[in-house]
């Protein structure tokens, strides 16, 4: 069981609080199928991703990429047992789907750079930036329970 500190807490809830879903979820998502574009495979049916135009201009991407953010909510709302929360959702991906597990990590990382984006410097600090890092560390861990 992950142990989180009332300012984990606090920072992790401001990030969230703070966040435009459906501005935030199609950027991350949109910037992560440009960026490493091998996890485009598991968005066949999602229509022209054939460049980062395309991509982003793609309505099912940036459905899905809010889609995904509302599923990180729950996250949010069982930090204390994301694991369990997140068991459902890791066979699905694992079991039906076969993503590659490090694609979460991947997601999470393209996430953290748009995030920063939006906020100042003064806002992202260091230490929320360590309380994010461990949140999505926690969450890819357990999307990833069903591969081990």
């Amino acid at each position: 069981m992950v142990e989180w500190t009332d300012s984990e807490r606090e920072y992790i809830n401001i990030i969230f609080s703070n966040m435009d879903y459906d501005d935030i979820g199609p950027k991350a998502l949109a910037r992560c199928l440009i960026v490493y574009p091998w996890t485009q495979r598991y968005f066949g049916g999602f229509g022209n991703l054939y460049n980062a135009d395309a991509i982003m201009a793609n309505p099912m991407i940036a459905a899905h990429g809010t889609k995904i953010l509302h599923g990180m909510d729950r996250a949010l709302k069982n930090m204390d047992d994301i694991k369990n929360t997140y068991a459902t959702l890791s066979e699905l991906h694992s079991e039906k789907l076969h993503v590659d597990p490090d694609n979460f990590r991947l997601l999470g990382d393209c996430l953290t750079v748009v995030i920063a984006g939006k906020m100042t410097v003064k806002e992202f600090t260091p230490d929320m930036q360590a309380a994010w890092r461990k949140f999505l560390s926690v969450v890819v861990a357990a999307l990833g329970k069903q591969y081990h």
